[in-house]
């Protein structure tokens, strides 16, 4: 099996090369543009409590953090930031692929995205996951964790391009997103590890969560 490095890696080549110029060019400079200004300096620290909080999943049903707490051992969360992109499926499926390694090591894994519940069913279903699928609809969990991009103008065009209707799937008239990021929080609420990048196309090994894991 293929990292998931190296599956992102030939993705994103595929764009570069894909791509009409002016879009991938675009994509290049909100990336670069993001990796300067975004403030890591925000982002919840490890040793910080995993604030609360109360997010419908893929069917509609609430589902808190006591919730998953309950179930005794630690809980592996992920941001993506939507259905629609091709590099967060990559990473929700190569989740799926670990998930036994995860559930032997009593891990709960969960993502979380600002995409309304049925589009997260979409999710779900197109990549066959086995975990919760979370609607943080407006970012709020995202940006009490201090993960939220409110993107620029300059990117409407590609999803203009692509034809995504971000507000459509969101149901806000916001442009914002999640910055990709993974936390493990323990069995009592405390944030472990956090992984976090600007740049949208870099994502976690699940072997590197796993041995997070392993280090509790």
């Amino acid at each position: 099996m293929a990292t998931l490095a190296a599956q992102l890696s030939t993705l994103a080549e595929g764009v570069k090369q894909n791509a009409p110029a002016s879009i991938a060019n675009t994509i290049t400079e909100s990336i670069a543009n993001l990796k300067k200004t975004f403030d890591k300096s925000a982002v919840i620290k490890p040793g910080t409590p995993l604030p609360s909080f109360k997010l419908p999943n893929a069917l509609g049903k609430d589902v808190t953090s006591e919730d998953l707490l309950a179930k005794g051992g630690p809980i592996l969360i992920t941001f993506y930031r939507g259905d629609w992109c091709p590099f967060c499926n990559l990473a929700l499926r190569s989740l799926q692929q670990h998930l036994d390694q995860f559930h032997a090591k009593n891990v709960t894994v969960v993502a979380i995205s600002p995409e309304l519940p049925n589009t997260s069913l979409t999710t779900t279903e197109k990549n066959e996951l086995k975990f919760e699928v979370l609607s943080d609809v407006g970012n709020k969990f995202a940006r009490q964790l201090g993960i939220c991009w409110e993107q620029p103008e300059s990117v409407k065009p590609v999803f203009d391009a692509f034809s995504i209707d971000l507000k459509a799937r969101n149901g806000d008239e916001s442009y914002a997103l999640p910055v990709p990021t993974t936390l493990l929080v323990d069995s009592k609420g405390i944030v472990r590890n956090v992984h976090t990048d600007p740049d949208y196309m870099q994502r976690l090994e699940p072997s590197t969560a796993l041995e997070w894991v392993d280090a509790l």
